[in-house]
């Protein structure tokens, strides 16, 4: 007779809390659970093997939106179709990872450029102009603040990356 597992030890097992559980049902990637007389869940262990699947893909950063197209492939479609949907999803988050990789190369490269013009350049006894001391070698060069919208993206991104981290976090928990 296969298992049933009430949420608690169904989070227990996944290594995710009960609110998860409700949450993932609720936003359809994972099929909701059989109900007693009494209204309480019971999963069977498939719901276990999925939950460790959702659980893994959000630790990689795929979305709950394009998880529950693949979680629907997995219900309704043939299960040939979602390797390679799984492939391309992972790929795109591989060169996303990539991009942000790059993104903060050259952010350390601009911070250790002010790094080094503020240890090295003597303060301006005019600041009638403004304080250019954090502005990079590009800015200087061009006479205006040319990090300024690669700054605004990188820090738009960085953020974006830091909710997405903190939801993988709360979603693994």
């Amino acid at each position: 007779m296969p298992q049933v597992l009430k949420i608690g030890q169904l989070a227990q097992a996944a290594g995710v809390s009960a609110k998860t559980i409700r949450y993932y049902e609720q936003v359809g990637v994972l099929a909701p659970a059989n109900r007693t007389v009494a209204g309480y869940r019971q999963y069977a262990e498939h719901s276990l093997h999925r939950l460790l699947f959702i659980r893994r893909a959000r630790t990689l950063g795929l979305s709950l939106q394009k998880l529950k197209s693949l979680t629907a492939a997995l219900d309704d479609g043939p299960r040939a179709t979602v390797r390679p949907r799984l492939l391309g999803l992972v790929r795109e988050q591989l060169s996303a990872v990539e991009q942000q990789i790059s993104d903060l190369h050259l952010f350390r490269q601009q911070l250790e450029q002010v790094v080094q013009r503020l240890l090295v350049l003597p303060p301006p006894a005019d600041h009638s102009a403004g304080c250019r001391c954090l502005e990079t070698d590009d800015a200087v060069a061009h006479g205006d603040n040319a990090r300024a919208p690669a700054r605004g993206k990188r820090e738009h991104d960085s953020r974006r990356a830091r909710t997405a981290s903190r939801e993988r976090s709360r979603s693994a928990s």
